[in-house]
């Protein structure tokens, strides 16, 4: 392992690295986020145009096929589609109160079946719904919810309190997201899970929660046609939350303050909620493309770059403009992804060890291909390095620094730190950890099963206009175009600074492939154990 060692220092040629240029990534961002691609969501004909697209320029790049001689790796999903006529009902004291959809409340399942629902489920706050033995924290202790419907806060205590020594202090942890309430929910037997919504505390406003539970929601399907998960889950607008809890003679704000102590218990609310949901349920097949190029004398050992491909698609419902293009988030991605290839493929001579190139479908709807391709890796997960994930480049043009989602968690930071400094640049730690970007990307499929990943982000401290300008285009991006019709590609972006972090980590790749270490996390990190329980098994590493 690397334990902190220096990362080698084996420089990959000049001109492989003067290669990755803004013409070729401006390019590949213009056409995949056109609207002749239909916003690429999977399924539709834009997955048709897009995985054909990412193959032919794969080919193109000079990889091989990756899986097993083909350029896609099949995604069973299953696509569920609530009836949106659906309204939540609200009990108690002899009247009912409706929650409208969209607009108060969003509510799906992700049950395989036809009609799922609640009929008069007991209402029970249970603070931020985790339980997390390692923070000495149960937030479920006390109080069966076998059959009730639980509401919860987004985020997590040390969130709430910013306390450093609570949790991970303002930066997330994977126990405030709310794929792990939803499930947790589901282990301690909900029928109903809602989450109360805040901008802040999630990171996103609620037009994003609208656009991304509406429509077809895929799944990939657990053996028990994911029956254990509640019946029921969804959001709630924080004004919603807000009246419940008033009706309920109970002051939401106060039990927000309570939810942040250790000695937090569940609270009834003493009204119950119903809802019917209708669904429509198709089966299909979604892919992910893989590019290999095999390693010149350790073919065994990979390193992995990744990006998502796909988005949310087109809302027929929407007046004006109904596709939803996706051009930051992620036709930059793949680009980027499609442009180091090149560079790759351009060698005259390939380095050790072999690099796979995974475009992953349904990001958008969970991470469902990387987590696919994390139960059914084309490369041994044990054999596998590293995992490198691009998701949204930098349009803002040249930064003096990059950040790293996740900084300090794996020996990687060692590598970039490398070729980081010799650009005479720094990193710098994510600027908004409380939104938990490092549980919302592809690479977190790879982490969670234990493979060192690396996950960067445009910096902030623009060269000529600094770190005000550059806070703000962020903010920007998150308030207008995120996850809307507006995240359109624009000619007059500036890609310079794409550019610049395409080549960092080109070299970073580089330098990993050429070497013979095996990065780890860092001690006291929690996917380390995972890591090496894997490598113990393997009898791989140093």
């Amino acid at each position: 392992m690397l334990s902190g060692a220096c990362a080698p220092d084996a420089a990959p040629p000049a001109e492989a690295v003067r290669g990755i240029e803004d013409a070729g990534l401006r390019e590949h961002i213009a056409v995949l986020a056109s609207d002749e691609f239909e916003g690429r969501a999977p399924v539709s004909r834009g997955e048709e145009l897009t995985i054909a697209y990412i193959s032919e320029a794969f080919e193109a790049a000079g990889l091989e096929p990756g899986n097993a001689g083909a350029w896609l790796q099949e995604v069973p999903l299953v696509s569920i589609t609530a009836d949106p006529g659906m309204r939540l009902a609200i009990a108690g004291e002899g009247r009912d109160t409706p929650h409208e959809y969209g607009t108060e409340m969003m509510a799906w399942t992700k049950r395989v079946i036809d009609r799922s629902g609640l009929q008069s489920s007991e209402l029970v706050f249970v603070g931020y719904g985790v339980v997390a033995p390692e923070y000495g924290w149960d937030d479920y202790a006390g109080i069966d919810v076998t059959g009730k419907t639980v509401v919860m806060l987004v985020n997590d205590p040390g969130y709430a309190t910013g306390d450093p020594a609570r949790f991970n202090g303002r930066a997330m942890t994977y126990y405030g997201r709310w794929t792990y309430k939803f499930e947790e929910a589901g282990r301690q037997g909900a029928a109903g899970a809602f989450i109360i919504h805040e901008t802040e505390a999630a990171g996103y406003p609620w037009e994003v929660v609208t656009s991304s539970w509406s429509g077809p929601q895929f799944t990939l399907v657990a053996e028990d046609a994911n029956l254990s998960r509640p019946a029921v889950e969804g959001w709630l607008t924080h004004d919603a939350a807000a009246v419940l809890f008033e009706r309920a003679g109970l002051d939401l704000a106060a039990l927000r303050s309570d939810a942040a102590r250790e000695d937090f218990r569940a609270v009834s609310l003493g009204l119950t909620a119903s809802l019917e949901i209708r669904n429509t349920i198709e089966r299909s097949t979604s892919h992910n493309v893989v590019g290999r190029l095999a390693g010149s004398h350790r073919a065994d050992e990979a390193v992995v770059y990744m990006a998502h491909w796909d988005h949310l698609g087109k809302d027929e419902t929407l007046d004006g403009d109904r596709i939803y293009n996706g051009a930051l988030d992620n036709a930059t991605g793949v680009a980027g992804l499609i442009e180091i290839a090149a560079a790759f493929g351009g060698l005259e001579r390939p380095p050790a060890r072999t690099i796979l190139f995974l475009a992953v479908t349904a990001e958008e709807q969970g991470l469902l291909g990387s987590d696919h391709y994390g139960e059914r890796p084309v490369h041994p997960l044990d054999r596998t390095i590293a995992a490198i994930n691009m998701d949204g480049l930098n349009t803002a043009g040249p930064m003096n620094d990059i950040t790293v989602v996740g900084l300090r968690n794996s020996d990687l930071d060692v590598y970039l730190e490398a070729v980081v400094s010799a650009a005479d640049r720094v990193i710098r730690a994510d600027p908004e950890p409380e939104k938990g970007f490092f549980y919302r990307s592809d690479h977190f499929n790879f982490a969670k099963r234990g493979v060192p990943a690396l996950y960067t982000d445009a910096g902030i401290d623009h060269v000529t206009e600094g770190e005000t300008y550059g806070r703000r285009m962020r903010e920007e991006y998150t308030a207008e175009r995120y996850h809307k019709p507006t995240d359109e590609y624009d000619p007059s972006w500036d890609l310079n600074g794409a550019v610049d972090d395409l080549r960092l980590l080109f070299e970073m790749g580089y330098r990993l492939a050429q070497g013979a270490e095996w990065p780890n996390w860092r001690e006291g990190n929690e996917f380390r154990a995972a890591r090496e329980r894997m490598m113990e098994g393997a009898g791989g590493g140093d």
